[in-house]
């Protein structure tokens, strides 16, 4: 399999994918891309960073993979515009799992996710597409987390929990069996999640309640 891999995205994520990439897989990566009007620098790492609009006559998809490395920017919103933009231009994606994390054998992991160091992810659960786990967090047995979800380090989600998509989950919170949590959802950092969520809510708090008057979709991360 080709392993020539460009890193959509020029910040502080796309700078850690590229160290993760480069000094922990064997993708090989070549070059940085972002919107022309977002360029600020014409190299990174020693590496081109080229226009989007170009990314297709440059690093043709039957050539390259890509790697979405945009943080949880709009809840997810902007990685998944490029993901799907991506997808539909015909690209494979790679995904990233840490050689420092635990993955159960039947565990299914999706695409352009990536999973840092000291993640647990046991047995039966199932990690969707465009998804970031950072360090140190912990999945539980049958658990679902759809695509496009972002959880933050040291969060503990148990058993037979099903997490929605485009969700942001924070710092430290946790999610007792069987919890159901709703699309679009914000959870504040230190929270207990103990029954379903509403949709595009703000929960914080333990046990977490939503916040009144405001949605997840109007955060600023």
């Amino acid at each position: 399999m080709d392993k020539k891999l460009v890193l959509v995205g020029a910040g502080e994520m796309a700078e850690i994918a590229y160290e993760y990439f480069t000094h922990d897989s064997d993708y090989d990566v070549v070059a940085f891309s972002v919107e022309r009007e977002y360029i600020k620098q014409a190299e990174m790492h020693g590496l081109p960073v080229v226009a989007y609009e170009e990314i297709e006559a440059l690093y043709p998809p039957s050539e390259y993979t890509l790697f979405v490395a945009i943080p949880s920017s709009q809840l997810n919103a902007l990685r998944t515009r490029f993901y799907l933009d991506a997808k539909q231009k015909g690209y494979r994606f790679a995904t990233y799992i840490s050689s420092h994390a635990f993955v159960w054998r039947n565990a299914v992991i999706g695409e352009n996710t990536f999973i840092f160091e000291n993640n647990v992810i046991q047995p039966f659960v199932t990690i969707g597409n465009n998804c970031i786990l950072w360090s140190g967090n912990h999945v539980g047995h049958r658990t679902v987390v759809r695509d496009h979800n972002f959880i933050s380090s040291h969060v503990v989600i148990s058993g037979y929990c099903d997490i929605g998509e485009s969700c942001f989950i924070g710092v430290n919170s946790t999610f007792n069996d069987h919890v159901v949590v709703a699309d679009h959802c914000v959870i504040g950092s230190g929270s207990l999640i103990a029954k379903e969520t509403e949709p595009n809510r703000i929960y914080v708090a333990s046990p977490a309640k939503a916040v009144p008057g405001k949605l997840a979709t109007e955060t600023d991360l």
